[in-house]
């Protein structure tokens, strides 16, 4: 049995639901989480702070065998802990998660429509990784948006989806004779995610289309999902380039995802990924798509599900990392 370590920042729940499923395959695992949303993550959690990590460092590194940081922080605000872990030799790799190491120039090279505000400046950036990779040689990306920003940095940067408990999610696939679809969009960031234009696009459709629309902000997340049930159509995010949690949960209920894809990533990902591409340029005519047709609204909310079954499933992704972990 491993002892494995996850913190210090618990983003769309990976720390907990990665926890899930090493425990159910006989390792120990638990995160601990220093940063607290209205979200409400808690399964497999400690939340706690750094003074307490601090306090707590020696034994911690002592007690724990792997060390999977998560979106470029560990034990120690500067990183100190990171020389006294190698020192033990216990193993550790660092999971970044993109806001975290999306280098403002190199993102938009790629990508007109991407809003990078949320993330540090590129010399912070560039001192953070220089510092982690001293002595973290490899990292984990959910996807190759991401692995551009950090591959120069590590000996090894693996690609893992992000995963998710499919147990918690009964698909509701999107019924052909409703009358009146419900378009949701759920944005922890407008800016980033791009509400502007998707309620502008909303606003157009209103002018043809019968159709409610519901934005959702600031709720638990538990409680977000049931809302997410009741959707005909998810839109996620149309200026990054690449799909996140909401879509991945949003698939695994059974619903049609509108999300914007980078074409230089399509080939990256799987073939039969289900998702209706959209950038603000086409997205009012991606969305009046599946308005005008419930039979593919459906059709796309079953391919979904069966997507995220096969690439998601949190146990498939523990899978991946047990062997990630093995030959650290």
């Amino acid at each position: 049995m491993m002892k494995i370590f996850h913190g210090t920042v618990e983003i769309a729940g990976q720390m907990g639901i990665l926890s899930d499923a090493l425990q159910k395959k006989g390792h120990y695992s638990i995160g601990y989480n220093t940063y607290f949303s209205y979200l409400g993550y808690e399964d497999y959690l400690i939340n706690t702070n750094f003074d307490y990590l601090s306090e707590k460092q020696e034994e911690l590194i002592e007690y724990f065998d792997i060390f999977h940081f998560h979106y470029a922080k560990t034990l120690n605000p500067s990183f100190e802990d990171l020389p006294l872990i190698q020192k033990k030799h216990k193993k550790m790799l660092m999971h970044h998660w993109g806001n975290d190491v999306r280098f403002h120039d190199k993102a938009k090279v790629n990508n007109p429509y991407v809003n990078t505000w949320d993330s540090p400046p590129n010399d912070v950036i560039d001192q953070v990784l220089t510092k982690l990779s001293a002595h973290i040689k490899e990292a984990i990306v959910q996807d190759y948006e991401v692995y551009e920003y950090v591959k120069d940095y590590y000996d090894k940067v693996h690609v893992v989806p992000i995963a998710i408990n499919l147990s918690q999610f009964t698909p509701r696939f999107p019924q052909v004779t409703k009358e009146k679809p419900l378009i949701l969009h759920a944005p922890t960031n407008p800016y980033f995610k791009g509400t502007a234009f998707i309620e502008n696009v909303i606003e157009e459709l209103r002018k043809t289309h019968n159709f409610d629309y519901r934005r959702i902000e600031g709720m638990n997340h538990k409680e977000v999902i049931k809302l997410y049930e009741e959707a005909d159509i998810i839109i996620d995010q149309v200026l990054c380039g690449s799909y996140g949690l909401l879509s991945v949960e949003s698939m695994a209920l059974g619903k049609p995802v509108v999300t914007y894809i980078r074409p230089d990533l399509i080939s990256t990902l799987p073939d039969d990924l289900p998702i209706v591409n959209a950038n603000p340029d086409n997205l009012y005519d991606q969305v009046k798509l599946l308005l005008d047709n419930p039979i593919l609204r459906q059709q796309l909310g079953i391919l979904g599900r069966d997507y995220v079954s096969r690439v998601h499933d949190h146990h498939i992704i523990a899978d991946q990392l047990l062997d990630i972990y093995a030959q650290l």
